[in-house]
């Protein structure tokens, strides 16, 4: 140890504050995620390493003299994350997070000798937990893709053209739910088929997932439409397209995050892809209108 507690600059003691919070959360979280998990393995793992992240707030409580407990709203949070979105999730948030953290320990390293340990172990416990996270969700995010995908550019053009064609809220949430439905059951079915000839014994969940992924998308993009008056239907055409970009945005994140993958390119992609088609599929229902002659 080459620091005492009273040399320490309020500055420099913040940072330590900072890092000692930061491995309490780490070690609480951990203990909550492996006292779901059912794998005895992996359970063992994620308890070692809660017990060492505490180990490491301990170290930095020998400079600040300080206990710190961890955050119950970030704990809180976390936990509520993991069964939502799964474990995997955070654990990958965690650790990104920490990497700032990382930056931060390389410049005290002169001084506190148990920093470039800390660092190591940090890297050896993404590592170990690389070799772990094989979530059953995860396993399906290529089915959840498949049907997102699919909604958002499907749906998108298609409310898009009978917004101005039809020129009724009412009517473009009955054709949307009409749609969307049929083509919900009709994606899942086509996913289930080609899982099945692919010798994917797991279809049938890998194509529910496909379908929830797409319902779910078809009861947001459709919502505003059901919610605003007949005569608002431009205002939810807008908000159904924010709708659509947050949809992106908040899957995008979750992939890019769970799966270790660049955010920006694929979530411009989605964007430009979806957007695109509704404004080509918008035209069109404005033509269609017009030489058609339909007034409704």
């Amino acid at each position: 140890m080459t620091k005492e507690l009273n040399s320490l600059s309020s500055q420099t003691l913040a940072l330590l504050l900072n890092f000692q919070k930061m491995e309490e959360n780490g070690s609480a979280i951990y203990q909550r995620i492996a006292e779901r998990e059912k794998d005895e393995t992996n359970k063992a793992t994620l308890l070692r390493i809660a017990a060492e992240e505490k180990r490491h707030a301990q170290m930095w409580q020998h400079y600040t003299g300080k206990e710190v407990k961890p955050d119950r709203f970030q704990l809180f949070w976390y936990t509520l994350l993991s069964y939502i979105l799964g474990y995997t999730f955070v654990i990958k948030l965690m650790e990104g997070s920490e990497v700032l953290g990382k930056e931060a320990l390389e410049g005290l390293e002169n001084d506190f000798p148990e920093a470039r340990f800390i660092m190591d172990q940090e890297q050896e416990h993404e590592e170990r937990l690389i070799e772990i996270l094989d979530e059953e969700r995860l396993q399906y995010v290529g089915a959840m893709v498949l049907g997102l995908n699919d909604a958002l550019v499907e749906l998108t053009g298609t409310i898009a053209g009978l917004t101005f064609a039809l020129a009724n809220t009412r009517l473009v949430a009955l054709s949307g739910i009409i749609t969307g439905v049929s083509a919900t059951l009709s994606m899942a079915a086509s996913n289930y088929l080609a899982e099945r000839a692919d010798g994917n014994q797991k279809a049938l969940k890998s194509s529910l997932y496909t379908g929830v992924a797409y319902l779910v998308t078809v009861v947001l993009m459709v919502l505003p439409f059901l919610l605003l008056p007949e005569d608002q239907y431009l205002l939810a055409l807008i908000i159904m397209l924010v709708t659509v970009i947050v949809i992106i945005f908040c899957f995008t994140y979750y992939i890019s995050v769970a799966k270790s993958l660049p955010f920006f390119q694929r979530f411009g992609e989605m964007a430009v892809i979806s957007l695109s088609v509704a404004v080509i599929s918008f035209f069109i229902g404005l033509l269609a209108k017009r030489f058609l002659g339909i007034d409704i």
